[in-house]
C-alpha cells in the first residue's frame, strides 16, 4: 500500500469565515470541489507538515507565514483510499485578515465561506466532519485530535480521539 500525506489549513478571518480554494472543473485532483488551502507534502517535508502547509498556503494564496496568526496543528486524519493507498492529512488552523492581499491561483479561485455554510457547498466528507467537530468541540480548546475516516451505514464519518502524551498527564 502506498502512503500519501497532505497538509492543509483552515484559515479563519475576523468574521469567522474560512478561506477555501474552488478547484477548477478540469483539474485532476478534487476537480470542482471547494477545498481548504493545502495539498500533498513533498518528500523533503515528510517530517515537517507545518512547513508543507506554509508552502502550500503561499503557493495557493500568496500569504506568507508572518501574515498567519496562531497556525497550529489541530487534526490528523487517517483514511484508506481503495485497496492501494493510505492517506494522512495534517490539518492546521490559523487566522488571517479578511483584507489580506491574495494572489490568483492556477488551481482555482479563492473564496471566503461562513463556517455554518460549509456543508452547503461541494466539499469533501472530511472537510464537513472537521468543520463540524471544530465548531462543536475543538474551537473551545487547544487540543490536537486524531480521526479515522469510516463509513457508517453508507455515510462517511470520522471517529475522533484526543492526541496527547499519556506520560505527561496528571
Amino acid at each position: 500500500m502506498r502512503l500519501r500525506q497532505m497538509a492543509v489549513a483552515f484559515l479563519l478571518n475576523e468574521e469567522q469565515e474560512v478561506l477555501f480554494l474552488q478547484k477548477e472543473q478540469k483539474g485532476t485532483f478534487l476537480a470542482g470541489l471547494l477545498v481548504p488551502i493545502g495539498g500533498h507534502m513533498e518528500e523533503t517535508e515528510i517530517n515537517e507538515p507545518q512547513k508543507a502547509c506554509l508552502r502550500e498556503v503561499q503557493e495557493e494564496t500568496g500569504l506568507k507565514g508572518e501574515s498567519i496568526e496562531n497556525l497550529k496543528l489541530r487534526y490528523i486524519v487517517h483514511r484508506i483510499k481503495g485497496s492501494h493507498e493510505i492517506r494522512i492529512q495534517y490539518v492546521f488552523f490559523g487566522t488571517v485578515s479578511k483584507n489580506s492581499t491574495l494572489i490568483k491561483s492556477d488551481e482555482g479561485s479563492l473564496k471566503w465561506i461562513g463556517y455554518k455554510d460549509i456543508p452547503n457547498y461541494n466539499v469533501t466528507a472530511t472537510t464537513i466532519e472537521i468543520a463540524k467537530h471544530y465548531k462543536e468541540i475543538a474551537k473551545y480548546n487547544e487540543a490536537v485530535y486524531v480521526g479515522s475516516m469510516k463509513s457508517e451505514k453508507g455515510n462517511p464519518e470520522i471517529t475522533w480521539g484526543l492526541l496527547e502524551d499519556w506520560e505527561l498527564r496528571d
